[in-house]
């Protein structure tokens, strides 16, 4: 009898072990850190753009354990017709590679109390995501395809 219990004690230990291997696994995607956007292709109502974030324009995402946060503006601070500064953030999940950010603050107020699904692939220090951005109150419907490098930290 002894034996049994010992037995499944070992067996208890070795499955909690075995468990919190799965949990930890199931973080696949370490996302966490700064980014910088290199290139961003958006796809609606049959058009395509893609605009070339190295030249001209600087946007970065830098993402925590639990917020992200996104900022972008012109190179030519401001004092052109190019001039724009935007900036947002919130809360945002992850599961596999489903990433979606739940847009709590941003300079445009239309796009506030969304959520936005992406998926999300790493390949070294390269950060793609793939989802459609849908927003009734600015009319916008949309294929968004991101593409960042991650920031030396």
């Amino acid at each position: 009898m002894k034996d049994f219990f010992i037995l499944t004690a070992i067996c208890s230990m070795l499955f909690s072990c075995s468990t919190q291997n799965k949990e930890i696994q199931k973080v696949s995607l370490p996302l966490t850190g700064t980014w910088k956007l290199i290139s961003g292709t958006l796809v609606e109502n049959g058009d395509t753009t893609v605009t070339d974030y190295t030249t001209g324009i600087s946007f970065i995402k830098i993402i925590n354990e639990t917020h992200f946060a996104f900022l972008e503006h012109d190179l030519n601070r401001g004092t052109d017709s190019t001039a724009v500064f935007v900036a947002g953030g919130g809360k945002y999940t992850l599961e596999d590679s489903l990433y979606t950010e739940h847009l709590e603050y941003c300079s445009a107020r239309e796009w506030e109390d969304n959520s936005f699904s992406f998926v999300v692939t790493l390949k070294n220090d390269t950060l793609t995501q793939k989802g459609i951005e849908k927003v009734e109150e600015a009319g916008v419907e949309r294929l968004n395809i991101e593409k960042y490098v991650r920031l030396n930290q």
